[in-house]
């Protein structure tokens, strides 16, 4: 399993393109040897911002949630029709390390030209500058939560 870590810049170009960063590339399993290099993107859920994962851990994360739900009840079939709404498969360039994120789902962040990867171990965020930087938790808030966490 991929464990991301860092942050990085990268800019959108005029056809909607960004470049992988290439820090967050160094830390794929060699794609020389046939591993898979494509990655699924959705809206998160709670942040404004996308998630990335490896195709290996949405499958993973997919069937563990699939598994608790119930088809035959309709809420749950509701949930999983929009969990599995809007979402992209993407697959960076061999080359040049460039890749399409559907137009719609940079709209739903609001990202500008300026995005941030941001690695966060199982997956990776995909920020508008802007947003990133006004998400940071005072350190005031992450000390509370920290202490919080720590008592369970």
């Amino acid at each position: 399993m991929v464990k991301f870590i860092g942050e990085y810049s990268a800019k959108v170009d005029d056809k909607g393109r960004v470049v992988f960063p290439s820090g967050l590339k160094a830390q794929l399993p060699d794609s020389g040897h046939g591993s898979d290099c494509r990655f699924v993107v959705r809206k998160d859920l709670f942040e404004p911002c996308l998630e990335m994962y490896s195709f290996v851990e949405w499958e993973r994360q997919s069937e563990e949630l699939k598994s608790k739900i119930n088809f035959l009840n309709r809420k749950e079939a509701a949930f999983w029709r929009e969990y599995t709404r809007n979402r992209a498969i993407v697959e960076p360039e061999a080359k040049l390390g460039r890749m399409s994120i559907p137009k719609t789902l940079l709209e739903s962040i609001g990202a500008g030209k300026e995005l941030v990867f941001c690695g966060n171990d199982h997956k990776i965020e995909i920020w508008g500058r802007e947003a990133y930087e006004n998400s940071a938790l005072s350190q005031e808030e992450f000390i509370s939560l920290a202490e919080s966490i720590s008592r369970k």
